[in-house]
C-alpha cells in the first residue's frame, strides 16, 4: 500500500469521511483493520488520507459499517478512483499547498456560493485588480511569487468562465465593490467585468447596500462549495495567512442558514445590476 507524503485536501477528506462512518457503526479502527485485511498502521493510513483505497476496499467498509446512503458511498467510491491532474499542477512547489486545495476543490464542485464583504469575490477579479490586492496584502513578494499568484486566480476563474461552467451565486457587500483597490480606471473595468458576468444564465449577483438596516453580516465572508452529495460540501474560510477547510455536519448547515440569511437580506439580481451601473457611473 503506497503512502503519500503530502495527501490533498480532497484525499484527506476522504479519509476523514471513512473515519464518520466507522464511528457511527461503533467500530474501533483495528476492527475495522480486520474487515479489510490490513493491520492497524494501514488503517489509519487510509482515514489520514495518507495511504490510498481502491473501490472495492471503500465499498466493502461501507458495507460492513451498514452505511444506507448508496449516493454517498459512490460519492467516496469517485473519491477514491479520481486520479485528475489539473491544470493546478503547473504550480505544485511554487505556490503553497492550499492553493492547489483550493482548485482542487473548485474543479469538482458541483455549485458555489461566495459572500464577500470587503474584496471583490476572486472570480470576479480583473487581473488588475487581483495584481493590485497581492502586492497589498504583502509588498515583500518577489515579482515572481506575485505573478505565480494572479496567473493562479485568473485561471480558477475556469469553473465559471470555460466551457462547463458550475452555477455560481455570490452576494456582495457595496463596500467590495466601491473600494478602490486598484484605482478609478481598474475599479470601473472591475464592474464592467461583473455586469458581464452578471448576465451569464449560470451567475447570480446579489448586492447589500450601505442602506441596509440591520445587518451585522460583515464576518459573513465565506467559499461554499457543493459536493457530489449534500454530505461533502465544503466551506472555505481564508484568514491573512491561513486557509481552513470546513466539512462537520453542524458547520455546514450553520454556514447553509448564514448564505440564506445573507442572501434574504441582499438585492434581487436586477436591482443589484442597476446599482453597479450607478457605482460605475460615479468612479
Amino acid at each position: 500500500m503506497a503512502t503519500r507524503r503530502h495527501p490533498t485536501a480532497r484525499q484527506v477528506r476522504l479519509g476523514a469521511e471513512l473515519r464518520k462512518l466507522r464511528d457511527a457503526a461503533g467500530l474501533k479502527a483495528t476492527e475495522a483493520a480486520t474487515l479489510l485485511g490490513v493491520n492497524s498502521t494501514q488503517m489509519s493510513q487510509i482515514e489520514a488520507g495518507v495511504a490510498g483505497v481502491s473501490e472495492e476496499r471503500v465499498r466493502r467498509l461501507a458495507a460492513n459499517y451498514a452505511c444506507p446512503d448508496s449516493q454517498l458511498i459512490d460519492a467516496l467510491v469517485a473519491m477514491a478512483t479520481d486520479r485528475t491532474r489539473g491544470w493546478w499542477e503547473e504550480f505544485r512547489g511554487v505556490l503553497p499547498a492550499a492553493y492547489l486545495d483550493l482548485s482542487e476543490l473548485d474543479h469538482h464542485a458541483t455549485y458555489r456560493h461566495d459572500v464577500a464583504v470587503i474584496h471583490v469575490p476572486g472570480l470576479f477579479q480583473t487581473e488588475a485588480y487581483a495584481h493590485a490586492l497581492f502586492s497589498y496584502m504583502n509588498p515583500e513578494f518577489p515579482a515572481a511569487e506575485l505573478t505565480h499568484r494572479v496567473s493562479h486566480r485568473m485561471k480558477r476563474k475556469a469553473i465559471i468562465e470555460g466551457s462547463n461552467p458550475i452555477p455560481y451565486e455570490t452576494v456582495i457587500h457595496e463596500a467590495a465593490l466601491r473600494i478602490k483597490v486598484a484605482g478609478r480606471a481598474a475599479s470601473q473595468a472591475q464592474l464592467a467585468r461583473i455586469l458581464e458576468l452578471s448576465e451569464e444564465d449560470h451567475v447570480t449577483v446579489r448586492v447589500i447596500p450601505f442602506g441596509l438596516d440591520d445587518f451585522a453580516g460583515a464576518g459573513s465572508t465565506m467559499v461554499y462549495l457543493g459536493g457530489a452529495v449534500p454530505h461533502l460540501d465544503t466551506v472555505v474560510r481564508d484568514a491573512p495567512h491561513s486557509t481552513t477547510f470546513i466539512d462537520s455536519q453542524a458547520q455546514l448547515e450553520h454556514f447553509r442558514e448564514l448564505f440564506r440569511r445573507v442572501k434574504g437580506a441582499s438585492l434581487i439580481p436586477e436591482q443589484s445590476r442597476d446599482l453597479i451601473h450607478r457605482m460605475a457611473k460615479e468612479m
